[in-house]
């Protein structure tokens, strides 16, 4: 009988003679790669913008480098705090600092104001009203990375204790003495540096460790559990050097907050594709003797699906790449490359080691035939007992999902309609520092300056006016305003005397999104200004943090429009492509995208119910949107494989159904469970941003494991009858 070309594939990954000469291969090729290739974490991370260059505020920020040199590159704040009020004293160590960079640059250092030459008695102007605070800035370039900024706060720190005579960085605030924290954009960058370099670590340990224990768990048997890992680590040594390689090379820009997450998604997806294979290779070992023909087999009954649900994963997160948002940009190479390789190693690597191990990966609990069985049991002078019936408790399920249908669906769409009905609560952020442990340096920055400045000091707003000529000052007109409270002194460039800038403080925290709702009446209301001073209404810029933040909404928003139908669009085809059924490649898609929302809407019950964060990172909903759509369909098509399978060979519709749940519902429980702790063990971390992602997707995955894909789905294909396989030949078949 004539080998079907998925059984010769599993010949050549685990036959006798090449299992050893494939796992040899990958091995090198870790070791090599490591040897001529940085380790992707090894490389320094992305320090640009993550913003198209045409948005509004990127353009401010040109305006004001170009004409305003004194204000331009990237500032670190430096905040000063005594509770009793800052001394003279004080000051002129402040002074000392300030005379040092300006005799000894740093590297990147741009400009820094002469505090060292002002009179003391004039710093004195620049403390809060309750003199309790003073914030002094340092600007660098904005081709300053983040490794460089970190040694020269390093730096700044030794010449401060140099000339104050102690370290005020790394004080209690509740003490009575003179407190410094590095904030602003630098000391933001440096921390989120260091807050993702030490999540990688911790990461790496924890999704292990929790995948190891669910594996012991549910299978029992050390090998089994070690297997994964041992296939996923490997894969996971090859990635990093090419993706190192590729970030030095400048063909990727490499985010630590991306790497991060690759972690977690490589191990838990690559965990998922590795059972999904041992499982089938433990059911063909039930029945067949020979462990290299159990193999073929098992390689035949699952590596379509694995491919197919890889490529889904693969191509779903490469759409990433469609954002116009860099940090969305910068997460599709990573994430779409990690997940190929790493499936790539599932269907090479993984047989190999099958093959070597054969049995003896499943002991103590080692499957044979009946007969080998027998022959075991008489060897050991046992009576032989006869195997219980596989997958009980998931026929069961099946068996009443395609007898009660329509309660499945009204129970289970209650369920999922409610949770995502608790979506449209969310309160979204747009700012980085919220996502920072409180006692984080950066945070306890900002909050002196909130607790000590009126509001709009935190960040100014930067108004830029083209004159064209025209002899202008729309002072007045601003404090009008209702939602300005201070106007600066109006500046004119340095190389052209057309060009004003306004520095304004708006009259609350310009972090807030009613900030933002304040920069886009302001757009608005500049317009107008112009227009009454018969100028055209175009030409003005506004800048500054808020600014930014306005602009990263409409950018993200603009991403989710585009990258979510895209998605949706590809991974339907691909559904369509494989199962060649119109009617239940719907299905699918309407299930994992109301399974999508049901997850947001669940996640923020935790975040906002249970953890009281006030808002959500508005990365998330894309983020999730992205992982929860591609995993969701993951189970879907080995579920939906193998009750294709079961049709193929003559099995009724609620028979074949019922089967597909039986043969994957165990397999796809453990992976789900597998596949949410992991991405649970970003809670753990200390940053909000990925405690909040975390939380999101481990909950998407759960609806999808335990009600999504056992339930829903096959109920849906047992109401949609024969037409779940139209047009393919499948309908054509007697019910």
């Amino acid at each position: 009988m004539k080998k079907h070309p998925l059984e010769k594939w599993g010949a050549a990954m685990g036959g006798p003679k090449t299992r050893w000469l494939v796992a040899a291969l990958w091995i090198a090729a870790a070791v090599v790669l490591a040897m001529i290739f940085p380790q992707v974490n090894s490389v320094k991370n992305f320090a640009g913008d993550d913003l198209p260059s045409e948005m509004m505020s990127i353009q401010a920020d040109k305006i004001v480098a170009e004409e305003f040199p004194s204000d331009s590159g990237i500032p670190l704040l430096i905040v000063w705090y005594k509770e009793a009020g800052l001394e003279m004293s004080d000051l002129e160590g402040i002074q000392k600092l300030y005379a040092e960079l300006a005799a000894n640059p740093l590297p990147g250092q741009e400009t820094i104001p002469p505090f060292d030459q002002m009179p003391t008695q004039a710093l004195m102007g620049s403390l809060s009203e309750n003199g309790a605070s003073i914030v002094t800035p340092v600007f660098f370039t904005t081709d300053t990375n983040t490794e460089t900024l970190k040694e020269n706060l390093a730096k700044i720190t030794e010449i401060t204790e140099e000339q104050i005579g102690e370290n005020p960085y790394e004080t209690n605030l509740e003490d009575d003495i003179l407190h410094a924290r590095y904030s602003g954009p630098v000391g933001i960058a440096v921390d989120a540096t260091d807050l993702f370099k030490s999540a990688d670590f911790q990461l790496m340990i924890a999704t292990v460790l929790i995948i190891l224990v669910i594996l012991l768990v549910i299978y029992r048997s050390p090998i089994l559990a070690v297997i994964p890992l041992i296939v996923v680590s490997i894969a996971f040594l090859v990635v990093s050097p090419l993706l190192g390689w590729m970030a030095e090379s400048g063909w990727i820009d490499k985010d630590a907050q991306a790497v991060a997450i690759m972690i977690v998604l490589l191990f838990g997806a690559g965990t998922d594709y590795c059972l999904f294979l041992i499982t089938k290779y433990r059911d063909k070992l039930l029945e067949e003797s020979n462990k290299f023909i159990a193999l073929e087999q098992a390689v035949r009954d699952s590596t379509g699906a694995i491919v197919m649900s890889g490529l889904t994963v693969v191509i779903g997160l490469a759409t990433l790449g469609l954002a116009d948002y860099g940090a969305f940009q910068r997460f599709a190479v990573p994430f779409s490359f990690g997940v190929l390789l790493t499936g790539l190693a599932v269907i090479t690597l993984l047989p190999a080691i099958l093959a070597l191990l054969g049995r003896k990966a499943f002991w103590p609990f080692i499957p044979r035939t009946t007969e080998m069985a027998k022959e075991y049991a008489a060897a050991k002078n046992k009576p032989y007992k006869e195997p219980k019936q596989n997958h009980r408790i998931m026929r069961a399920i099946g068996d009443f999902v395609t007898h009660k249908s329509w309660l499945i669906i009204i129970v289970t769409g209650t369920i999922l309609i409610g949770l995502a009905f608790a979506s449209t609560n969310i309160k979204y952020n747009y700012d980085l520092l919220s996502s920072f442990p409180e006692d984080m340096p950066s945070r306890e920055g900002f909050s002196l300056i909130e607790e000590n400045f009126t509001p709009g000091e935190l960040a100014p707003v930067e108004v830029i006016v083209d004159t064209k000529d025209e002899n202008l000052d729309i002072t007045e007109g601003l404090l009008a305003l209702p939602y300005i409270d201070v106007v600066d002194e109006v500046r004119t460039g340095k190389q052209n005397a057309d060009i004003q800038l306004y520095t304004v403080d708006l009259n609350k925290n310009p972090y807030s999104n009613e900030a933002m709702d304040d920069v886009k009446q302001l757009k608005l209301d500049m317009a107008e200004l112009l227009a009454d001073n018969a100028m055209e209404e175009d030409r003005f810029w506004i800048g500054g943090e808020t600014s930014a933040q306005l602009d990263t909404k409409e950018v993200q928003l603009a991403d989710e429009k585009l990258i979510q139908p895209v998605m949706i669009v590809i991974i339907f085809l691909v559904l369509v492509i494989y199962l060649r059924a119109i009617v239940t490649s719907i299905q699918l898609m309407v299930t994992v995208v109301i399974s999508f929302f049901a997850a947001l809407g669940g996640g923020w019950l935790i975040i906002h119910g249970l953890l009281g964060h006030e808002s959500m990172a508005s990365s998330i909903p894309l983020y999730s949107f992205v992982f929860i759509i591609a995993l969701g369909n993951d189970y879907n098509i080995f579920m939906i494989s193998d009750i294709w399978k079961n049709r193929k060979r003559d099995q009724g519709h609620k028979e074949s159904i019922a089967g597909g749940v039986a043969s994957t519902g165990a397999v796809i429980t453990s992976a789900g469970l597998i596949l949410a702790g992991t991405f649970g063990v970003l809670a753990s971390l200390p940053i909000q941003l990925l405690v909040q992602f975390g939380i999101v997707t481990a909950v998407g995955i759960l609806l999808d494991t335990f009600i999504v894909r056992p339930l829903l789905v096959p109920a849906l294909l047992t109401v949609f009858s024969k037409w779940s396989y139209w047009p393919s030949k499948l309908w054509k078949k007697d019910l």
